[in-house]
């Protein structure tokens, strides 16, 4: 029988191309599906076709990996709603715009969007509080608006709280299938329920 040139015995092993995402995508199905406790890097690793070296190129471990995955989403959150609630129009126009930019972000990726959501709790104490956060962007927005006499005076932190309960609550909905289409679909009727938080 042959023997292996050096040559083969020598040639390195191929590495995956591309396998961030492949990480990142197989790990969203697993945290979501499994959960994250449950889920093991070996597991992440064999789903998406790598190595567990090569996730471990990438990330200390499945925690870093999944808080990355959560900030990726808050953090662009937090851009949106400063884009679409500091635009021109009026103040109806910016929170359907804001609300319209919630529901197409959950369209465009629902299963990122939909481990964001689920994930809250578990990981906003690692988000110190931030001007720049979605949350502390809608209190500063709500409490000018109050100011400036647009909406009756208030809280602007429950002012806050009620207005995003009615878009998060909607979404916990639509992830265990209690809301039906796309969640665009739903916008204006949440945008309309929100501005009545505001006026109140």
């Amino acid at each position: 029988m042959a023997r292996p040139s050096s040559t083969d015995q020598s040639k390195p092993k191929p590495r995956a191309r591309n396998a961030r995402p492949k990480i990142e995508r197989a790990a969203l199905k697993l945290f979501i599906h499994e959960g994250i406790d449950a889920a093991t890097t070996r597991e992440i690793a064999e789903k998406a076709g790598v190595s567990e070296g090569a996730l471990y190129r990438h990330y200390k471990g499945k925690d870093e990996l999944a808080l990355s995955l959560f900030m990726e989403t808050h953090n662009r959150l937090g851009a949106m709603m400063a884009e679409a609630l500091s635009g021109d129009g009026s103040l109806e126009d910016k929170v359907h715009a804001a609300v319209e930019a919630y529901c197409a972000l959950a369209d465009e990726d629902f299963l990122l969007f939909s481990f964001h959501l689920v994930s809250l709790h578990r990981f906003l104490p690692y988000d110190k509080r931030r001007e720049d956060d979605p949350v502390s962007i809608t209190e500063k927005i709500i409490a000018g608006l109050i100011q400036e006499g647009h909406i009756p005076k208030g809280d602007p932190a429950l002012k806050a709280a009620m207005a995003l309960g009615v878009v998060m609550q909607a979404g916990q909905n639509k992830i265990y299938n209690r809301l039906p289409g796309p969640f665009s679909q739903h916008a204006p009727a949440m945008a309309r329920a929100v501005m009545c938080v505001l006026k109140s």
